[in-house]
C-alpha cells in the first residue's frame, strides 16, 4: 500500500485540487493507497475538505512542518511513504516513476518541480528552468514531494523536529546513507503563491538572513514568516480550485 502524507495548515484554497490529483494519479496505476491529511491547527475548512475528498484526517497542533509530517507517518499503514505538500499536484508520470524507482531498489527520492498556472514574475520563470537540473545535480529533493520506503524512513529517523525549515534536506541526507536516492526527471506541480507575492530581493534577503543566522535561525519559528506567516490574500480568490 502507498501512504500519501499531506501536512496542512489553513489550506482550504488549494487542498482540494491536491487531493483530486492524488486520487486521479494513483487510480490510473491501479495501486492500493490511503491519504492521510495532517491538519495542523487549521482555522478554516481544511479538515472538511480533506474528508470530502476521502482522506483520513489527523489533527495536531505543532505548527511545525517536520513534526506534522512525522505525525502522519506514525499512523500511515503503507510500505511506501509519499510526502506531498497541500499546495502540490502530483502527476501520473511522477507517481509511476517514484514507485518504479523504489521497487527497483531505491530507498527514496524526489522529483522535478513546475509552478502552477497563473501570473509568474520573471525570476520565478528563471527558477523553473534552473531548478530541475540543479536538483538532479545536487541530489536534493524539494520538500513539496519526497518519497521513501517505510524501512528507510524509520532507519533515517524521520524528519528532524528541531528544525522549522530545511528539514527535508537533512532527511534526504540521512536517507542517502540507507541506499540509492534518486531525483526524477518527471515533475510535480506546486503553487507559486509565495513567488507571486514576494520579489526576488525579498526571497534573496530571506535566504541571506537564514545563512547569516546559522543553525539557530532554523530552530525557531520567529523570523520564518515566509513559511509560517499568514496565507497570502490570493489564496482566498482561488478557492474555486478545490
Amino acid at each position: 500500500m502507498i501512504s500519501f502524507i499531506v501536512p496542512a495548515h489553513n489550506e482550504e484554497a488549494l487542498l482540494g485540487r491536491t487531493l483530486s490529483a492524488l486520487h486521479q494519479s494513483v487510480r490510473a496505476l491501479g495501486e492500493s493507497y490511503e491519504i492521510v491529511v495532517v491538519d495542523d491547527a487549521s482555522m478554516d475548512r481544511t479538515s472538511e475538505i480533506a474528508t470530502q475528498h476521502d482522506a483520513r484526517v489527523i489533527s495536531v497542533s505543532h505548527r511545525q512542518i517536520a513534526a506534522t509530517r512525522n505525525a502522519g507517518a506514525a499512523v500511515a499503514k503503507g510500505e511506501i511513504f509519499i510526502f506531498v505538500d497541500a499546495d502540490t499536484m502530483i502527476t501520473e508520470q511522477s507517481l509511476r516513476a517514484a514507485i518504479d524507482a523504489l521497487r527497483q531498489g531505491a530507498v527514496g527520492g524526489g522529483a522535478s518541480v513546475r509552478f502552477d498556472e497563473g501570473r509568474l514574475p520573471f525570476y520565478a520563470r528563471v527558477l523553473e528552468v534552473l531548478l530541475p537540473p540543479a536538483l538532479r545535480m545536487l541530489r536534493l529533493a524539494p520538500g513539496c514531494f519526497v518519497f521513501c520506503t517505510r524501512p528507510a524512513y524509520l532507519a533515517a529517523g524521520g524528519f528532524d523536529e528541531a528544525l522549522y525549515v530545511t528539514e527535508e534536506v537533512g532527511f534526504a541526507q540521512r536517507l542517502k546513507r540507507q541506499g540509492r536516492f534518486v531525483i526524477l526527471r518527471e515533475f510535480v506541480i506546486t503553487s507559486a503563491r509565495k513567488l507571486r507575492t514576494r520579489s526576488a530581493l525579498q526571497l534573496l534577503w530571506t535566504g541571506l538572513r537564514l545563512a547569516l543566522g546559522g543553525g539557530k535561525s532554523i530552530r525557531q519559528r520567529d523570523g520564518l514568516e515566509y513559511w509560517y506567516g499568514p496565507r497570502e490574500p490570493e489564496d482566498a480568490v482561488r478557492s474555486e480550485l478545490r
